[in-house]
C-alpha cells in the first residue's frame, strides 16, 4: 500500500490567511462496485485531502453510487495511482478547477451593478434587496429577521400583493457557500415575480393568493468568504471552542433527528453538525422565522445545487412521510413541468433513499413542524461542472426553476389544508 502523508481531510483547514488557488486541483468521480472501493475512498478521506462534493462526506459513499471529489494538486497523481491499483472504474470531471472557476465568469469584464445573469458578490444582493423593495412597494418587503455570526444583516423579501389572511410559501437559497447557483435563483424569482405581475396569469395569481417569503442567502458570512478567502467553502464562519477549526454544516444543524446520520461530530468536517440544534445564529434565525409564521407558511422550498434533484422528507430516516404518495406525485409532476423548456433531467424522492441520509436538514424540520409541502432542488448540473457552474448556465438554471416553483405554489394554492 502507498505510503502517504497524513494530512487533515477537509476544506476547513486551508489556511486562513491567503487567498486558495485551486490550481491544478482535480475533480475525480468513481462508482465503488464492492466493499474494497469503499474503503479506498474511506483511506483517502482519512490520509489525504480529499474535499467531497457528492456526497458531503466519505461517511455516506456506498456501493454502485456516484462520487465525486476534489484533490489538491500535489497529490493528484497518487490519488490516480491508488485509483488505478484497486481497479476502480474513475474519470476526471475538472483537470484543473483554477481553469473551470475562472471560466465561470463568462465575462470578465464587471459591471459595478447588480445583475441577474452574473453571480453578485453579497454586497450587491445586500443593496438589490433593498433596491428592489424600494422600486416595487406594492409588492416587495424587506425585513431583517437576524444577524450572522460575523454581525451581517439577514434579509427576507415579502413578495405578494397586499391581502387579509393570506397563505405563504417559504423559499431560502445559499445554505451552503460555494453553491453560487442557488442565491442567483432567488434573486432570479423576485425579478420574475415583480415584472410578470399583472402580465403573465400564473404569476399575477398566486402573488394575488399568496405571499413568498425569500431569503436570498442563509449563510452570508460563508459566501463571502468563498468570493474572498477560498471559492470551495461550504459551512458557516462560526468558531468552534475547543478546536482551530471553523463552521458548522447549516443544512445539519436543524432539530430533526439532529447529528444521527449523515453528519459528523468533528468540528473539522464540513458536515459538522454543530453544538447543538440551532447553534447557529443563521439557522436559529430562519427556524425562529419560520415558528413565528407557521399558521400561514404552507410550503418550504429550499434551494441547492448540485444533481438535479427535486427531494422530500425524510433525510434523516427510510421512514416515508404520512402524505408520501402526495409528495411523491407532486414531485413527479414538477420535474415534468422543469424538463419542458430545456429538457434538463430531474431525479426524484425521498431523500434518504434518493441521495444519501443525512440528518438536521431544514426540509426535514420544516416537514416535521407541520409544514405539509417541504421539498429540497438540487439544481444544475451533474457534474461537469459541479460548484464552478458557468455564469452562461444562470438563466436557463433559473427559467426552468421558476417553472417548477410555479407549480409546486399553484398546486399549494389548489390543495390548502
Amino acid at each position: 500500500m502507498w505510503v502517504l502523508l497524513l494530512l487533515v481531510a477537509v476544506t476547513s483547514a486551508f489556511p486562513e490567511a491567503s487567498v486558495h488557488k485551486f490550481e491544478g486541483e482535480k475533480v475525480f468521480r468513481v462508482i465503488p462496485h464492492n466493499e474494497q472501493h469503499v474503503e479506498v475512498l474511506k483511506y483517502l478521506a482519512s490520509n489525504m485531502q480529499v474535499d467531497f462534493w457528492r456526497p458531503d462526506s466519505v461517511a455516506q459513499v456506498k456501493m454502485e453510487t456516484t462520487v465525486d471529489f476534489r484533490v489538491e494538486a500535489d497529490i493528484c497523481s497518487e490519488v490516480e495511482s491508488l485509483l488505478q491499483q484497486s481497479e476502480m472504474d474513475y474519470k476526471i470531471l475538472i483537470d484543473n478547477l483554477q481553469a473551470a472557476l475562472d471560466g465561470q465568469f463568462d465575462n470578465h469584464v464587471r459591471s459595478t451593478g447588480h445583475e441577474y445573469e452574473k453571480y453578485n458578490k453579497w454586497e450587491m444582493i445586500e443593496a438589490w434587496t433593498e433596491d428592489i423593495a424600494k422600486q416595487n412597494p406594492v409588492l416587495v418587503s424587506r425585513s431583517q429577521i437576524g444577524t450572522t455570526f460575523e454581525g451581517r444583516p439577514m434579509y427576507l423579501l415579502k413578495v405578494g400583493k397586499p391581502g387579509i389572511n393570506k397563505k405563504a410559501i417559504f423559499m431560502d437559497c445559499g445554505f451552503h457557500a460555494r453553491e453560487w447557483i442557488s442565491p442567483a435563483f432567488c434573486q432570479w424569482f423576485v425579478r420574475e415575480a415583480v415584472r410578470t405581475y399583472g402580465k403573465e396569469t400564473t404569476m399575477s395569481l398566486l402573488l394575488d393568493r399568496l405571499d413568498f417569503y425569500v431569503l436570498p442567502v442563509l449563510n452570508i458570512d460563508g459566501y463571502v468568504y468563498t468570493w474572498s478567502k477560498s471559492r470551495m467553502w461550504r459551512k458557516t464562519r462560526s468558531t468552534n471552542p475547543g478546536s482551530s477549526c471553523i463552521g458548522t454544516d447549516p443544512n445539519r444543524n436543524f432539530d430533526a433527528g439532529w447529528c444521527t446520520v449523515g453528519a459528523s461530530k468533528r468540528p473539522c468536517d464540513d458536515t459538522y453538525c454543530g453544538s447543538a440544534p440551532e447553534s447557529e445564529k443563521e439557522t436559529k434565525a430562519l427556524a425562529d422565522f419560520i415558528r413565528h409564521h407557521l399558521s400561514t407558511i404552507r410550503a418550504y422550498l429550499t434551494i441547492h445545487s448540485y444533481s438535479q434533484m427535486l427531494l422530500y422528507p425524510y433525510s434523516y430516516s427510510y421512514d416515508v412521510t404520512k402524505n408520501n404518495v402526495e409528495l411523491n406525485t407532486l414531485a413527479k409532476g414538477t420535474i415534468k413541468e422543469l424538463a419542458t423548456l430545456h429538457g434538463t433531467k430531474y431525479t426524484y424522492g425521498p431523500g434518504a433513499s434518493t441521495i444519501y441520509p443525512a440528518a438536521g436538514g431544514s426540509d426535514d424540520w420544516a416537514y416535521d413542524e407541520g409544514i405539509k409541502y417541504s421539498f429540497t432542488f438540487e439544481l444544475r448540473d451533474t457534474g461537469r461542472y459541479g460548484f464552478a457552474l458557468p455564469e452562461s448556465q444562470i438563466k436557463p438554471t433559473c427559467e426552468e426553476t421558476l417553472i417548477a416553483v410555479k407549480h409546486i405554489a399553484l398546486y399549494v394554492l389548489e390543495h390548502e389544508y
